[in-house]
């Protein structure tokens, strides 16, 4: 079962790793090996976790790779779930 409207992982990584560790957007991009425009662009919901920024997640904050990737699929799940009435499709039975 999904949850009901998850959090973007960006806003995640905000509030449970970067804020409480006292880290600037700059600095905690450096340590990722990223920009600092992405680092923003993925905390304010613009970018999603790939494979290899999972990887890094997990390497900076903890957490497996995999539950980084978890939690952006049951955001998109989740988001996409909200137009699943306009999905047109034809049904193979």
């Amino acid at each position: 079962m999904g949850m009901y409207n998850p959090p973007h992982p960006g806003q995640v990584l905000k509030e449970l790793c970067i804020e409480p560790l006292g880290l600037s957007i700059t600095e905690a991009a450096k340590g990722l090996g990223i920009s600092r425009k992405t680092l923003s662009a993925l905390l304010n919901g613009r970018f999603g976790i790939s494979p290899e920024m999972s990887i890094r997640l997990s390497k900076a904050f903890g957490g497996s790779a995999e539950s980084w990737l978890i939690q952006q699929t049951q955001y998109d799940l989740w988001q996409a779930r909200q137009n699943e009435s306009h999905v047109k499709v034809k049904t193979f039975t």
